[in-house]
């Protein structure tokens, strides 16, 4: 598992969060993002496609990308909202997994790997969709 860098791949034409191809998952803590971590190394992923995101990092890197977009506006999609929901997470300590999962068979094999373990929430960025695995 390596720790996040944010890329221009990562970003939409807005320049906000919205890694296609991607599973978001957060963690309770430090030590449960490690087990998950772990867990889908064991259950076949490559470490390379595991990123490890603090609370600090997503606080001051993904959660900067929506600037002031949609805080008074409504946004035409939701990554400005899905953010936010990580920057709650992140400021009660969560910590997160960037998970790359091209196809819905990575997907199923990630949240397969992921039962037992404490994702408090979890989310698959698609073309055009964001969605809910947990």
């Amino acid at each position: 598992m390596k720790h996040f860098e944010l890329t221009k791949d990562m970003t939409n034409i807005r320049g906000q969060f919205y890694p296609t191809g991607h599973i978001l998952l957060m963690l309770p803590d430090a030590g449960a993002a490690e087990a998950a971590g772990r867990a889908l190394v064991d259950a076949g992923l490559a470490d390379a496609d595991i990123q490890l995101i603090t609370p600090e990092v997503m606080l001051g890197q993904v959660v900067r990308t929506i600037g002031d977009s949609g805080a008074t506006l409504p946004s035409p999609g939701t990554e400005a909202d899905t953010v936010r929901r990580f920057a709650q997470y992140a400021s009660q300590g969560h910590h997160a997994l960037l998970v790359r999962a091209p196809d819905s068979d990575d997907s199923e094999r990630v949240m397969h790997a992921l039962r037992g373990h404490p994702v408090a929430h979890a989310q698959k960025y698609r073309m055009l969709v964001i969605e809910d695995l947990a």
